[in-house]
């Protein structure tokens, strides 16, 4: 299995009183400009995905479905509340083996600092390598049998700036 993981484009900001329910914040339209410019790199790449899973969150969903439309997905976005900010990575890892186990490329679209920690935990078996995932940076594992720990090689990890270059 190939696993991609995928920070969200860049978002609008926190609302400074603290009021905005942080699920609903969007993408700017810099944001979506980068994501899509992004999403051609990966096309250039040769990337193609058999599915692509996102956070809930609204600038994840969005990041998700720009990478679906230019890169032709065809079962577009499914929806992970595993993949939320506040999600658990077991239960990603869980739903990846239970219900997506025959896929064999794979996004996850979400947020930091979840997907570093889960980067760390498929590579080293712990959460404490210290990664830094860019709003629109790519990461790509390559694994043999899916597990909760050190199960993946790290292949690459792409700035979103790399990507937008590669397009």
């Amino acid at each position: 299995m190939i696993l991609y993981l995928l920070r969200h484009a860049i978002a609008v900001d926190r609302d400074s009183s603290g009021d905005e329910d942080d699920s609903a914040r969007l993408l700017t339209p810099k944001g979506e400009r980068r994501m899509r410019r992004s999403a051609e790199g990966m096309l250039a790449l040769g990337l193609s995905y058999d599915l692509i899973l996102s956070s809930p969150y609204r600038r994840a969903k969005q990041t998700a479905d720009i990478v679906a439309e230019v890169c032709a997905v065809r079962d577009g976005v499914q929806i992970s509340a595993a993949l939320a900010a506040d999600g658990n990575p077991r239960q990603m890892i869980d739903e990846l083996i239970h219900t997506h186990g025959a896929r064999q490329h794979i996004v996850l679209v979400g947020h930091e600092p979840y997907l570093s920690r889960l980067i760390s935990t498929l590579v080293t078996g712990s959460s404490a390598l210290p990664l830094v995932m860019k709003k629109g940076g790519l990461c790509k594992l390559s694994i043999d049998t899916l597990r909760f720990g050190r199960c993946a090689t790290l292949e690459w990890l792409l700035t979103p700036r790399q990507l937008r270059l590669m397009a």
